[in-house]
Parts: structure tokens; C-alpha cells; sequence
């Protein structure tokens, strides 16, 4: 009999419905490689609702978010601005009101209530805010089907992801090459903080300190680096020229990044890449860059840029562009396990930044691969575990910004 022939007593439109009823179930399921635990463990939760919002600071700059449910399902994230932790810990505050007693699992309506109630749209208190809380809400709808949050994006696009190290001078290069990196980040080598212009000897003694990293890295080491948008646009130029005898992977930040059309002039003056982001928030922050060729890498920050959410957006929107994205993280480990979960779910994915693999806070910390490379989770949500035991003594700090001055006139100069 075929699918679409009619049983006895049955009419045509119910046996149609039969057969979509059938596709319809088939489609619920998920392969069981996609399942952290077998499909016959998933917990039907009905009605869900968010109780509390806690907040921690955590040593040594961090914040991290918990999202309470009353199914005993709890989100983690990481609202973090650097220097302005308790201005975040009070917006955070400010908008637990709305999500207690709402749906977890609306995680875009909230983000876009969150973002548009606000009035005021945008800006780095606002969007840091509310990525640690859209990361927190995607950790609990990954919890609450039993799976990993890539795997609600179509499933995981790698099987690893590729994080970088750091390294100031050749020293550091070999440690981190021993220890397994095959990417690196550096910063512009300095006696004292750039000048807007700068002369031959800063030029040179920035260069050679690259030239030792080179040397000491090899020709197979990937080697980015952060001009942190503290050396001027009158002095970018001549420094890349000078580097790009030694190919660095990216330049990054060689400008202010709000100056987009300063930047477009950098990267077109070069055939070094050049990257961008972490000070980007949002899709409308980061429409401007691609749509001009400002940089061929962009850095969002999914504890600045607007969390998971607006990161998938910010990377389909590059990936039009031919544009990878290497997410800027130099936070904890509930900020990289977002990012890998980022990684895990996009196809334009370059390289994932980190600080730390989790030692003294996760209960399982990340390990770097003898390839450089960390494993994409397969825990529910973002995949990891807080160990509270391990951190009982990293709570609370008062880090502050550095605050950097011109060695001769004692007047402000970027850090």
C-alpha cells in the first residue's frame, strides 16, 4: 500500500494528514550524535520562567552572569566592560525587572526588547549588558533540549576550533610554541607611548622586536598584531609598510575604529589584512566596515557586541562580504565557550582569541590540542561548568583601566 493509498474508512484529507503527521514527528528529532545524553532523556519543561539575575565579579576583571529558572535550569554569561564593572553589574540590574517571570527560551524577543525599550540604542553599557544576557538565555535553551547551542544554528559547521596565543618578545614566542600555538598575537613593541608622529627609531625598534618574533616563530607561525588603535593614523602606515616584510596574519586596530574612512585608506595602502571589531557593537556598528572594505577580518565581541544573537547576524552579514570573523576575546571562560560555540555554528570562522582555557574556574577547562586547537563542546548549552569550589577565592575586584600619559608633557595618550 502506498503511503498516499487511503485505509478503509479513511478519507483522503486524513490520510494526507497522516503521512505530514508522520514527517512532522520525524522532524522533531535530532540525530542521537547531536543529543548530549540519549534523545530519550529530553525533559518536556512546558512552561518555563526566569526567577533571578545574580552577578559576580570575578578576578581578575571579569563579570559573570547567572539567569535562574524555576525548572532549576541555570544560564551563564559574561556582561563584561572592562573598567566599568560595577556600571555593568547596575544595568544589569536595571533590566531584571523585565525578564523575571518571562520565557528563557524567547531569546530574540528579548534581545530586541532589551535593545529597542531602552530608547537610547547602542553604546557599550547597553550592548555588554544585554550579550551576558543573551549568552546566559541561550545556555539555558541549550540546556533545556539537550543539546549545544550550535546545534539549534544547523548543527556544527568544525570539530575544533583554532585559538591563538600570546607573545611580546621572542622568549614568549618559543614558550608558546612549545606549549602546542600555532597562532599568535602581538602588540607594537614601545620604550614609552606613541607619539602622533612618530621618528625613524620607534619605527625601527617596533619592527625588529617583530622580526625576533618571526625568527623565533618560523615561517609556519601565524603572527597577528594589535596596534590596539593607539598608534595614530600619521604613523600606521610607515609601521605596516615596514612589517609586511615580515607578513604579519592581521594588522589590528591600526586607527581608531570609529574612523572608518581613515581605516579604508590603511587597508587599501596594504596587502597585510587588516582586522577590526572588539570596539564594533551591533550590526548596524559593523554595516559601515563591510560595506566600505574597511578591514578584511572583523573582531566582534560577543560580551560587547550584542552576544550570540547579534554575532551570527554580524558573521552572515561578512561572510556576504568574503570576510572571516575572529571574535575578540581577552576575557574569561564563559566568554570563550561563547565564542566556540559562535565558531561551531558559522562558516566564515578565522580564529578564536583567548586568555584562558577555564583552569581554576570550570569544573572541565578547555586543553589546546597538539594542532593549536581547541574541540568544540558537545555539552548542553554552551558546555561548560562553573567550578564554585575553585573560585571561591577569585571573587570580587576593583581593576581599573590603565591610564597612560605622554613621557614628555604628562598629556593623555591612548593605552
Amino acid at each position: 500500500m502506498k503511503p498516499t493509498d487511503k485505509k478503509p474508512g479513511m478519507s483522503r484529507r486524513q490520510a494526507i494528514q497522516s503521512v505530514l503527521g508522520v514527517a512532522a514527528m520525524g522532524s522533531m528529532i535530532l540525530p542521537k550524535t547531536s543529543y548530549a545524553s540519549a534523545p530519550g532523556e529530553f525533559r518536556e519543561y512546558g512552561k518555563v520562567k526566569i526567577t533571578k539575575l545574580e552577578t559576580f565579579l570575578v578576578k581578575p576583571r571579569w563579570i559573570f552572569l547567572k539567569i535562574h529558572t524555576d525548572a532549576g535550569v541555570v544560564g551563564l554569561g559574561e556582561p563584561l566592560l572592562e573598567g566599568r564593572a560595577l556600571t555593568i553589574k547596575t544595568a544589569i540590574q536595571e533590566v531584571e525587572p523585565y525578564l523575571i517571570g518571562k520565557d528563557p527560551r524567547q531569546v530574540v524577543h528579548h534581545w530586541q526588547a532589551i535593545y529597542r525599550h531602552a530608547f537610547y540604542r547602542g553604546g557599550p553599557i547597553l550592548t555588554s549588558a544585554l550579550s551576558g544576557i543573551d549568552q546566559a538565555l541561550w545556555d539555558i535553551k541549550g540546556k533545556l533540549l539537550n543539546v549545544p547551542i550550535y546545534e539549534l544554528f544547523g548543527g556544527p559547521t568544525r570539530d575544533r576550533v583554532r585559538v591563538y596565543g600570546r607573545a611580546a618578545n621572542a622568549e614568549d614566542m618559543k614558550k608558546r610554541k612549545a606549549e602546542g600555538f600555532t597562532v599568535i598575537k602581538t602588540g607594537v613593541a614601545k620604550k614609552n607611548p606613541a607619539n602622533i608622529v612618530e621618528n625613524p627609531a620607534f619605527i625601527k625598534y617596533a619592527a625588529d622586536n617583530f622580526a625576533s618574533l618571526r625568527e623565533a616563530g618560523g615561517p609556519e607561525m601565524d603572527i597577528a598584531i594589535d596596534f590596539h588603535g593607539a598608534i595614530s593614523q600619521q604613523t600606521s602606515k610607515v609601521l605596516i609598510k615596514e612589517l609586511e616584510q615580515y607578513q604579519p596574519m592581521f594588522v589590528e586596530e591600526p586607527c581608531q575604529a570609529q574612523n572608518v574612512d581613515t581605516m579604508v585608506d590603511i587597508a587599501r595602502g596594504t596587502h597585510i589584512p587588516i582586522a577590526t571589531g572588539e570596539r564594533i557593537f551591533t550590526k548596524w556598528g559593523f554595516r559601515e566596515i563591510l560595506e566600505k572594505g574597511a578591514a578584511s577580518i572583523v573582531q566582534p565581541d560577543l560580551c560587547h557586541a550584542g552576544g550570540i544573537t547579534e554575532g551570527r547576524i554580524i558573521a552572515g552579514m561578512a561572510e556576504a562580504y568574503y570576510v572571516p570573523i575572529a571574535p575578540h576575546n581577552p576575557m574569561g571562560p564563559i566568554s570563550l565557550a561563547t565564542g566556540l560555540q559562535l565558531a561551531a555554528s558559522v562558516p566564515n570562522f578565522l580564529v578564536q582569541e583567548q586568555v584562558t582555557l577555564g583552569e581554576g574556574y570550570l569544573k572541565n577547562p578547555f586543553k589546546l590540542q597538539s594542532d593549536g586547537t581547541v574541540m568544540v563542546p558537545t555539552k548542553p548549552g554552551l558546555g561548560i561548568e562553573l567550578d564554585e569550589d575553585a573560585m571561591k577565592d577569585k571573587i570580587g575586584h576593583d581593576w581599573k583601566n590603565p591610564e597612560s600619559y605622554n613621557a614628555l608633557d604628562g598629556s593623555v595618550v591612548d593605552w
